[in-house]
């Protein structure tokens, strides 16, 4: 466990050595969602780290933290406890809004490169100047939803997640796994990924990144999230895996670590 500035604990795992790639979850998931991808990134000789985000998995649920200025912080501590630099991030769905707040709050020292997947960002809520963007009422009654019946929400959704030819075990999988999430956390994070606006800090990042995400994602559309997210970030690379639904650690586990791996690869610094 590693223990956060205030007071929270955290449950990492660290494979291989070699360079470090740091992986963040998925909304809801714990760091065992990246158990595929960080068996690649050992065998290729390199160390893969994950840690369960506080109210995920195997960490401590304070019931609170669940902003990205807070979220960020815990990086920076897993980041800082490890003592880890040139350090690849990989971050997934709402997670890429917990690697891009802590680049603009702690800056890129640590961070060599950043691999968003699936990404939340630019901003999926509606505004004036976001007019494609998902209606706060939509927002509310999906967050009321969860309340109160967060299992059968995940029953009906976990396919549209992980496509057409993912396994009904490995779908149930993704369910256990989601189903321990608290549920302050699931709430108060869905609240942060989907109204914060990521617009100026993207535009403001110089550092190499790569947007991975499926055409078929259906939970965050490409033309709302890593579309706009690559365009404004200067010299980001979107790679876009045709067909591919938003869990492409279920759906595309192979390709996705291929991808990773290449964007590691010392050619692509």
């Amino acid at each position: 466990m590693i223990r956060t500035r205030d007071g929270v604990g955290l449950f990492h795992r660290s494979f291989g050595d070699g360079p470090p790639v740091v992986f963040l979850a998925s909304w809801s998931l714990p760091s065992d969602s990246w158990f595929g991808q960080m068996m690649a990134i050992r065998d290729a000789g390199l160390r893969a780290v994950a840690y369960d985000r506080r109210g995920h998995g195997r960490s401590d649920d304070p019931g609170h933290g669940f902003d990205y200025d807070t979220l960020a912080d815990d990086l920076a501590d897993v980041l800082a406890v490890l003592d880890l630099s040139a350090v690849t991030l990989v971050a997934m769905s709402g997670a890429a809004g917990e690697a891009v707040r802590y680049l603009t709050r702690h800056g890129a020292g640590r961070i060599a490169r950043l691999a968003l997947v699936g990404p939340t960002t630019p901003l999926l809520a509606q505004r004036p100047d976001n007019p494609a963007g998902i209606p706060a009422e939509v927002l509310g009654a999906l967050r009321e939803e969860l309340r109160q019946d967060f299992p059968s929400w995940l029953a009906r959704n976990v396919r549209a997640f992980g496509g057409p030819e993912a396994s009904d075990a490995m779908l149930d999988w993704v369910c256990r796994l989601a189903a321990g999430a608290s549920l302050p956390g699931l709430l108060d994070f869905h609240r942060s990924l989907a109204e914060t606006d990521f617009r100026a800090e993207l535009a403001g990042l110089r550092l190499p990144v790569l947007v991975i995400q499926g055409d078929a994602d259906a939970t965050c559309p490409m033309e709302l999230t890593g579309g706009p997210t690559a365009a404004l970030i200067p010299g980001a690379r979107l790679q876009v895996f045709p067909g591919a639904p938003h869990g492409l650690i279920v759906s595309d586990p192979e390709r996705l670590s291929a991808a990773l791996l290449d964007f590691v690869s010392p050619a692509a610094a």
